[in-house]
């Protein structure tokens, strides 16, 4: 062979041995079973280390590698905590499900409703956006109270719930107030309404009512105007509300100086409407 035909073989079949060479280095790491107590205890020990993403991952490798252990049924939902705590809630949450569909007589059920519950809770965004996580919040938040009334769970799950309760009290305000504002008080009165009617116990009813006397008056229910501002005198007398309302009442009347029906006998809320 030709000093030049075997140089260029010897260059070919070098670059040849690189590119294999090349190729094999960039194979996955070859897989390796380990024992489940080992591989537990690592992810436990990134977990204290506040490690949270590394933490999910080692207990998702503790199922993956031990899927039918004891190990593996505590390793899933200490990888959906690992997750709530790295704010990775969609991942907690699908943790917990599968840990709720899987293990539904576990010890730890009512603990995965509850971070389930929390998961949600935690993504609750300002009351003027959409409020569907905060509905979704208080769904899982029922559903710890309802499956588990005596537990420490559902005492802070009613806590939670009444502050849930009160945001989404507050976004009907907020559109309300949005259509009062811009003089569309039909729709302005469907939102203060739906406040006084199903989020009674919040602390937004007193301003709600306040606004339906305005809109009323705005409209010329005048008849409207004054049973709403009695039931606000009666509930709230002492509230900044009932006094802006009883004023405005006092400079529209019209027809007479009669105030007899300031004592008006309708003073429930569910008189109203």
């Amino acid at each position: 062979m030709p000093r030049s035909a075997h140089a260029k073989h010897l260059i070919a079949v070098c670059g040849l041995a690189l590119m294999l060479a090349a190729c094999s280095s960039t194979k996955e790491p070859e897989y390796v079973e380990r024992p489940v107590a080992e591989l537990y205890n690592t992810a436990q020990d990134l977990l204290d280390q506040k490690e949270y993403q590394k933490a999910a991952k080692a207990f998702d490798e503790v199922e993956r590698q031990h899927p039918y252990s004891l190990w593996a049924t505590k390793a899933t939902l200490m990888a959906a905590y690992s997750y709530y705590q790295d704010n990775k809630y969609d991942d907690a949450i699908s943790a917990l499900d599968r840990f709720i569909s899987l293990h539904p007589a576990n010890a730890d059920v009512a603990y995965a409703y509850y971070l389930k519950a929390l998961s949600y809770y935690e993504q609750i965004s300002d009351v003027r956006r959409d409020q569907q996580m905060t509905e979704k919040a208080m769904q899982s938040l029922d559903d710890v109270i309802r499956r588990f009334p005596d537990s420490k769970y559902a005492r802070d799950a009613k806590l939670k719930k009444d502050l849930t309760v009160d945001h989404m009290a507050g976004k009907e305000m907020s559109v309300g107030r949005y259509y009062q504002d811009r003089g569309d008080y039909l729709a302005a009165i469907n939102r203060f309404k739906k406040v006084v009617t199903d989020y009674q116990t919040t602390t937004h009813v007193p301003e709600a009512l306040s606004r339906l006397t305005e809109c009323y008056l705005a409209l010329g229910l005048t008849g409207e105007a004054k049973k709403t501002a009695s039931v606000l005198g009666y509930n709230f007398p002492g509230s900044e509300w009932y006094n802006d309302s009883y004023n405005l009442l006092l400079n529209k009347k019209q027809d007479s100086d009669d105030e007899s029906w300031w004592d008006s006998t309708t003073t429930a809320i569910s008189d109203l409407f």
